[in-house]
């Protein structure tokens, strides 16, 4: 798995983007949200990426945060929701304001964006109710800057399968009792299996 490209901006045409990374030029579609953060043609950029594989071909996407890498990964679980329409969401939304429609049931602003209707508005709501975090603060930082310990637990604890309340309680239970992301994870799944 590719879990982030650094190297030099060598063309960008939304919703594609070459980055040359020593000598290799990587075509990586992204969102516009990632668009506007990008630096000038010949500039350094580095984007958390998602590696699809399909039966015809391999496609990589892109993104400036965690947080639009984590929510392209939720919608795509999604049935109905490819990874295009992914694109489309997030360029049309950001990850705080997203959230705020999964979390009110504000079906009408998800209906406003490019491809979806009243139903997969309804069912963006109620599958992702209960699998998004509460906030996207901490995993909106860029490639290589120090995370929250919990946060980075947490996360790794939702890449299992937890759902995110379910992984905030585990967390609480032993935070007390923790000095590192690895010994958070640990104890908090041992207090899984101990229930």
């Amino acid at each position: 798995m590719i879990g982030f490209l650094r190297g030099t901006l060598a063309a960008k045409q939304p919703p594609s983007l070459l980055i040359d990374v020593n000598g290799v030029g990587y075509e990586v579609d992204a969102p516009m949200s990632t668009f506007y953060q990008l630096p000038e043609t010949g500039g350094e950029v580095t984007l958390f990426t998602h590696l699809a594989v399909r039966e015809d071909a391999h496609v990589l996407f892109g993104f400036a945060t965690e947080s639009e890498r984590v929510l392209f990964r939720s919608l795509i679980r999604v049935n109905g929701v490819g990874a295009r329409l992914a694109l489309a969401i997030l360029s049309g939304l950001s990850t705080d304001e997203f959230q705020r429609c999964v979390s009110q049931g504000d079906a009408l602003s998800l209906q406003r964006l490019p491809g979806i209707g009243k139903k997969t508005a309804e069912r963006l709501i109620v599958e992702l109710r209960d699998r998004l975090p509460q906030s996207t603060s901490a995993a909106a930082l860029p490639v290589g800057a120090a995370a929250d310990p919990a946060r980075e637990a947490f996360d790794a604890l939702t890449a299992l399968g937890y759902k995110p309340q379910e992984a905030q309680r585990l967390l609480k239970r032993v935070a007390d009792r923790a000095d590192s992301v690895e010994e958070l994870i640990r104890l908090a799944l041992q207090s899984a299996g101990a229930q």
